[in-house]
């Protein structure tokens, strides 16, 4: 079994030179980021990746997690004492404030960061996946007094933080949530279940500070009755630190397809006196303060998309360097099968559809730090905002889907042995399976990217998009990057967008068709624009060549395979798109 090593060069590149990390530090006021510090950084959490994280993906899987008498969830070997390096080197405080013991580092500098952490374990990963959007929501929305009392511990990661949505009658509409709140005083009591919590209870730290969604007796009907808790499962004093134990607990663990190692909870609230909440943000405002979260959880979810594939990716490579079978064209004897021209094509695939997503998660988190940034215009904040919305589905659905592309081409490059445990590359293709699941279904994506990202704005958001893309067609025409057959299949892309744009636009009234077009639509947009940012990386790579002729040649042929055998998926988008949904709508329900 191969293990896992972290692509640092790639990530580094392609997070100063493609995403934009760069100019967003200079624009921003990042001055400590300076190129040398984020090199150190990202070499680092390649070394603790590989070292001490990697190590424990394999075991987790097999032993998985185990729920004991007292309602404490047992991790797997390994697991705890990798997290408790983890929060000591100081990695869960990154981009947090110094206010609260965080580092004051930019949001997009974490996240290569955790990328190396779910290549190497993904289930592991999804402990501080949580914890971080936990923490990002209490410093949206949390009152002074109760970030004093719950950030310090949780930015330095020693206290790890829950999302609690999802009940057994309500799960993607929020709006049949049943959990109660009653005001006691300057606390809440809460009472309720809630279903498919990840990291919901474990023993990798002393306390866990649940976030849960829940309604007060007076509240409106629907999500406009919906508050925001802190609750935790022991209750802090004043200086934070943790006293009795609150009327919450696991109750039960899920059996799962993959991920066996990350504790999917059902976590009940109250069945004595009433569990101990704290309101964060205003009453009947807690499903505002909770997106919060949600944004943040859409683009990592995305990430792992980028993680798992990678991990695939380096273990597909690695097999078919070693296994031989046949002759390829142009041996005598046996040959290693990445010699074969089919296996080439199904690790080109790979490379290249991972490569594209980590330059889309990148580039959506860096345009997170941009609109954040205190010292831009108002105006270019508002574009920088946009385009983070805007890509925001994009990276969670677009990634997550080809993760199950690559994973599964990754299973198909071992042959027979792909399909046995023992390889451990079923692993992977189990694990990324939740992943268009989590965060809102990659339908829930495709609904939001047509209707509040772009309907909403009348498609001005995408046609900044657009006109960014066709600013680098000009400059990859003025340095003879691709031939012209690849120049015009970009441009026929962006064409593409355009149209379909134009199409959603025109029906924007009629939900039926919008709702049957949107995922066409997002996968659409997405590949176009994973398209634009692979040109963006072979220019940049060309620009800098003479340091590294043979690096900026492989940019460019993964470039170019891109826009040979996936860009052409674009036309089929658009060709469904413009059938509309009279025959995804035609049959009615008693005829499937």
């Amino acid at each position: 079994m191969t293990e896992y090593r972290a692509p640092t060069r790639e990530i580094v590149f392609t997070l100063q030179h493609v995403a934009g990390f760069s100019e967003m530090v200079k624009a921003c006021g990042y001055e400590e980021a300076s190129e040398d510090v984020v090199r150190a950084i990202l070499e680092e959490a390649a070394r603790f990746s590989t070292s001490v994280i990697a190590p424990t993906n394999a075991v987790g899987d097999r032993q998985g997690v185990k729920l004991d008498q007292n309602g404490v969830v047992k991790t797997p070997e390994g697991f705890r004492e990798a997290y408790q390096q983890y929060a000591d080197s100081g990695w869960a405080s990154l981009q947090f404030n110094p206010e609260f013991e965080g580092q004051g580092l930019p949001f997009s500098l974490a996240i290569p960061v955790q990328e190396m952490w779910h290549a190497a374990n993904m289930a592991w990963g999804l402990c501080p996946l949580l914890s971080q959007g936990a923490v990002e929501a209490l410093s949206e929305n949390a009152s002074d007094e109760l970030k004093r009392k719950l950030l310090p511990k949780m930015v330095s990661g020693h206290w790890t933080g829950t999302m609690n949505l999802t009940e057994p009658q309500s799960g993607s509409d929020l709006s049949g949530i049943r959990t109660q709140a009653v005001r006691d005083g300057d606390i809440y009591r809460i009472k309720g279940q809630k279903i498919f919590i990840t990291w919901g209870e474990h023993d990798l730290t002393e306390n866990i500070v649940h976030l849960v969604l829940a309604r007060l007796p007076d509240a409106p009907a629907g999500v406009k009755g919906i508050s925001l808790f802190a609750v935790p499962k022991f209750i802090p004093d004043d200086h934070g630190n943790i006293g009795t134990r609150n009327d919450c607990r696991a109750v039960s663990l899920e059996h799962k397809l993959g991920i066996h190692a990350s504790p999917t909870c059902v976590m009940s609230y109250g069945d004595n006196d009433g569990a101990v909440g704290y309101l964060v943000g205003e009453e009947n405002r807690g499903l505002a303060c909770m997106f919060t979260m949600m944004n943040n959880a859409r683009l990592t979810v995305g990430l792992q998309g980028v993680s798992i594939s990678e991990r695939a990716y380096q273990q597909a490579l690695a097999y078919t360097r070693e296994r031989t079978q046949g002759t390829a064209p142009g041996d005598t004897g046996l040959s290693a099968i990445i010699r074969h021209p089919d296996v080439r094509r199904m690790l080109m695939t790979m490379k290249a559809l991972t490569e594209a997503a980590r330059a889309l998660a990148y580039k959506g988190c860096v345009a997170v730090d941009f609109a954040k940034g205190k010292h831009l215009p108002d105006d270019l904040r508002a574009r920088q905002q946009r385009r983070a919305d805007l890509l925001t589905p994009l990276v969670k659905g677009w990634c997550t889907e080809i993760a199950q592309e690559v994973t599964s081409l990754a299973i198909q490059c071992h042959g027979g042995m792909g399909f046995v445990e023992e390889t451990g590359i079923a692993q992977h293709y189990r694990d990324a399976r939740i992943l268009p699941i989590y965060e809102g279904t990659n339908g829930i994506q495709a609904l939001d990217l047509i209707g509040r990202k772009t309907i909403r704005d009348n498609g001005m958001a995408v046609r900044e998009l657009l006109a960014d893309m066709q600013a680098s067609a000009d400059t990859a025409r003025e340095q003879s990057l691709l031939t012209q057959e690849r120049q015009s299949r970009f441009d026929q892309a962006v064409a593409f967008v355009e149209d379909a744009t134009r199409i959603v636009l025109e029906h924007r009234a009629d939900e039926a068709f919008t709702g049957s077009v949107a995922f066409n639509y997002l996968m659409l947009s997405s590949t176009v624009t994973a398209a634009w940012l692979m040109l963006e990386s072979a220019s940049k790579a060309n620009g800098t060549k003479s340091n590294d002729d043979k690096f900026a040649a492989q940019k460019l042929i993964t470039t170019n395979f891109f826009f040979d055998h996936i860009l052409p998926r674009c036309s089929g988008y658009l060709t469904a798109l413009r059938s509309g949904g009279e025959a995804v709508m035609a049959l009615s329900e008693t005829d499937f």
